[in-house]
Parts: C-alpha cells; structure tokens; sequence
C-alpha cells in the first residue's frame, strides 16, 4: 500500500551515523524530515547533505530533526560526512540511515525501477510530532532539492494547524492567509477577531500572528 497524507508513517530499527534508532522513538515530539538519497559520494546528494547541514539552526527553531538516508553502510556514510564537511564548509551532525538491504527504502517507496533497483531517488517526508505524514515530494536523481520550499512547506503545514487556516499560492509567513471555507462567518468571527476581507464566498483573507 502507498503511503498516504495523514497516514502513520511506519517505524522501523535502523543503524546510523549517530548510533541505532528506533524511528518513532527517535522523532519523539518533534516533526521530522526524512529525506534519501541515491548513494554517498555523489555531487547532488554531498551538496543537499550540506544544504541540510548549514539550515541546522532553521530546522531546530521550526522543532524538526532532519534525518537522511541511503542505501549504503554507517562506514561508508561515515567517510562520506568527512568529504560533506570539507566541500560544503559545514559540520554535519544529523543522522544518516544506513540501509544496504534496501528494506527502509523499499518500506517507504523510495526505489522507482526506472530510475534505478538498488538506489533510492529523492524522496522527502515531511512528518509531525503525532507521527503522521503531512507532506511528500520526490525529485529526479539528477536535481537537487529546493530548501528554501521545504522550510516554507513547514511554515505552512505548522501555521496551519496553530491558526485553523489555509495558504494561498507563493505564501511565506507574514502574508495573508485564506480562512477555509470548511469555517463559516460565525465561527470566523471568534477565531479571526482581527476581520477578514471577502473576496468570494469561498475567498477570505485575512492576517495571523504567530
């Protein structure tokens, strides 16, 4: 069965660069971001692990733990964070997934036959503090990851379930929101005190503070 929205992602025992996990337990009350790569020492994968590694600070205001995976072993994950660091001038500290049986990748739908049997391609899980998966995005072998929508597809996903809203294409934080149409006036008007404009029935913006 494919993994859907809203699903309980499956948890899993694994070794990685930073000792054995137990995925669920590892996430704890956090969001997680779980991202593969087809294998180590390749370019893409040694600058997404480095971009991943410099927005450490971003994720952990965000209160999500980035968490790689690769269908290789902890040893060579391990010489590979030596050439990341150096590259990508950064110290990279999150954990990678060793996975050379494949059984992690093949659990969450990382291997695509036409890309390729035995490496994964770039899956992206975006997962909450109840464990459930809130998001997922699955790039080519050969293209590279766009941090700056992953960090924004958190900020919504988040501003979402604090504020009970909706976000309109393009949307960064500080923008106007779209009230769902799901809430109607009367219950708009106590969770929106500060007004909203009607640009449709269906349309309501409005602004929220964090």
């Amino acid at each position: 069965m494919p993994l859907l929205l809203g699903d309980v992602v499956p948890d899993f025992t694994a070794d990685t660069t930073t000792g054995p996990i137990s995925f669920h337990d590892w996430i704890g009350d956090d969001w997680a971001f779980f991202f593969s790569h087809p294998g180590d020492f390749t370019p893409v994968c040694t600058t997404e692990m480095g971009r991943t590694s410099q927005l450490s600070a971003e994720f952990e205001q965000r209160g999500v733990k980035p968490i790689g995976l690769s269908t290789d072993s902890v040893e060579e994950h391990m010489r590979w964070i030596d050439d990341v660091n150096e590259t990508q001038n950064t110290t990279l500290r999150f954990p990678i997934v060793a996975d050379p049986d494949l059984k992690i990748a093949r659990l969450y739908d990382m291997i695509h036959p036409t890309q390729s049997e035995t490496a994964a391609v770039r899956s992206v899980f975006i997962i909450d503090n109840m464990k459930k998966l809130r998001l997922t995005m699955t790039y080519p072998m050969r293209v590279g990851r766009n941090f700056d929508e992953i960090l924004r597809t958190v900020d919504a996903l988040q501003a979402g379930d604090r504020h009970q809203i909706a976000t309109p294409a393009d949307w960064r934080p500080g923008d106007e929101v779209i009230i769902p149409p799901s809430i109607d006036d009367v219950a708009a008007k106590g969770l929106f005190p500060q007004g909203w404009t009607t640009h449709r029935p269906y349309l309501r913006t409005t602004h929220v503070q964090d």
